[in-house]
């Protein structure tokens, strides 16, 4: 063989070469760039998720439905509520969240969160990019969501809700601009999310809107309409009748469908006391964030008109997030991709493959560098629960019932499943039976605080050190402080015939246990 011959290329190397460089230059890509760096700042906040009280009793219950294979229908975990029906309406996201424990442990709950974060706003950035074709306009349509979604993001089956609703969003938008084959997604998406949380019902209106403004085909003043072809109305027509016909398929039946409605028009006291719930203040930065990004939008529409399907989830997204705090999550997942529609378009930015290369190999290092490692993990949870307290409740052996501080209520199911809670983070629960309403006139001092610790039987109790009733308990007659931490503080009622000026003993686990956090 000629040697000349052989170190010549084959006419098949140059169209290969071309293949294997373009395949590069797409998935080292500017856009790919900006979305590895929107999934690595919401990686590294991901992280330190494990604050949400929540966490635990939605475990619970996944464990509970993975050894057993049956779905709760009643309270097990409380003495105030045992026995009242209460409907599996995130049963399938407990069981997942069980499951990656069981997998992964902490870390595993962690990874999750960071995943289903990640695959939401690169949802949002996708749908920010379908409307401008501009990668960094997209890349700050993801950041508006990710700034609005820090009261939602959490070890909890509302980030599953809201990965749902921009996965239902997506699929709309790609019927629309694509082909309407993309809409028979949408069954099996509500199948699912039905399970999952309780958020479907906004999917269902978002649904609902979209079919009626493919209807409308006439302009009204600045807002004006997107036609779709009869063949896709029919489609999306028939595709929300079977959604709304497969959330029906749920093993709960009507009471996990009304279950939703019961929480927002009928429970007072769960929605004007849970934080979350509560309007968003002007004193947090998220409500001047919303105010401006609708000011924006209504300015911008203006000048470029509003389509009546933007309008209309505009106002629907800023309705809510104005009537609850957490509402403002959903805000941004709705609200980002109009934002860039009318702000911008085109993206005339050359790409630099190396440079974008870099980056994401940054954002990759960044991402590993900062998972965290066992001891970082249980910090966290010692941080914010009373790990310490529930050793000493359980070594002491303390005379039951207990009445606990709401927040640790959930962890107290987790870790201390042989005592009975008094009340945990299913609100609603003790909204239905009562308790819910004693509980916040006794921690608020409105009524005398020894009628509910004498209705109950009241024989210790696990507060929040930094409470009023806590400052309160040592000078109720027949009380005295036993344990005190930085997170938790117990009171035990004194044996009959003890005197009640006896000085009270207080196990420490640290001379500044009374301070606040």
């Amino acid at each position: 063989m000629n040697p000349a011959s052989a170190s010549q290329p084959s006419p098949g190397d140059a169209p290969r070469k071309w293949r294997l460089g373009a395949r590069l230059n797409s998935f080292f890509s500017y856009p790919a760039a900006l979305a590895a760096g929107l999934v690595m700042v919401t990686t590294l906040s991901a992280f330190a998720r494990l604050d949400n009280p929540d966490l635990w009793w939605h475990l619970k219950i996944g464990e509970g439905i993975w050894n057993t294979h049956r779905l709760p229908s009643a309270d097990s975990f409380s003495f105030t509520a045992y026995g009242q029906p209460w409907p599996p309406h995130e049963w399938l996201s407990q069981l997942g969240m069980y499951g990656l424990y069981r997998l992964g442990g902490y870390l595993g709950l962690v990874v999750g969160v960071a995943l289903i974060a990640s695959l939401i706003y690169l949802m949002v950035y996708w749908l920010c990019w379908t409307a401008t074709g501009n990668a960094l306009v997209s890349f700050r349509g993801g950041m508006i969501a990710y700034c609005f979604g820090s009261v939602g993001v959490g070890t909890r089956p509302l980030l599953v809700g809201h990965l749902f609703l921009a996965a239902e969003i997506l699929i709309l938008e790609f019927g629309r601009r694509r082909n309407p084959r993309f809409l028979c997604l949408l069954p099996a998406v509500f199948a699912v999310w039905v399970n999952c949380h309780g958020t479907w019902v906004f999917g269902l209106v978002v649904a609902v809107l979209y079919f009626v403004c493919s209807m409308l085909e006439e302009s009204y003043g600045l807002f004006v309409p997107e036609r779709w072809d009869a063949r896709s109305r029919r489609t999306l027509g028939c595709v929300l009748a079977l959604s709304i016909a497969v959330l029906f398929t749920n093993p709960a039946g009507t009471r996990l469908l009304l279950f939703p409605f019961d929480i927002f028009f009928r429970e007072k006291t769960q929605t004007g006391a849970v934080l979350e719930w509560l309007a968003p203040s002007l004193g947090e930065p998220n409500t001047w964030l919303m105010l401006a990004a609708v000011g924006t939008a209504f300015f911008l529409a203006a000048s470029r008109r509003l389509s009546l399907r933007e309008f209309a989830l505009t106002c629907l997204a800023s309705g809510l997030a104005a009537w609850h705090s957490r509402m403002l999550f959903l805000f941004g997942i709705i609200v980002s991709p109009a934002l860039c529609h009318l702000g911008w378009a085109g993206d005339s930015r050359r790409n630099y493959p190396l440079a974008n290369a870099a980056i994401v190999f940054g954002c990759l290092a960044a991402v590993t560098w900062a998972l965290p490692d066992r001891s970082a993990l249980q910090a966290q949870v010692q941080a914010n629960n009373p790990v310490k307290a529930v050793e000493y409740i359980r070594r002491t052996h303390l005379a039951a019932p207990m009445l606990n501080d709401y927040r640790f209520g959930g962890y107290l199911i987790w870790a201390l499943p042989e005592e009975k809670v008094f009340i945990d983070g299913r609100a609603e629960l003790y909204d239905w039976t009562g308790v819910m309403e004693r509980y916040l006139r006794w921690v608020r001092l409105e009524d005398d605080p020894q009628t509910l610790l004498n209705r109950y039987r009241i024989g210790f109790c696990l507060l929040d050190p930094s409470s009023a009733i806590a400052h309160l308990m040592p000078y109720i007659p027949g009380w005295e402080k036993v344990y005190a931490d930085d997170n938790a503080v117990i009171f035990s009622r004194r044996p009959e015939g003890a005197s009640t000026l006896a000085m009270p003993h207080t196990h420490r686990t640290n001379t500044t246990a009374t301070s606040s956090r």
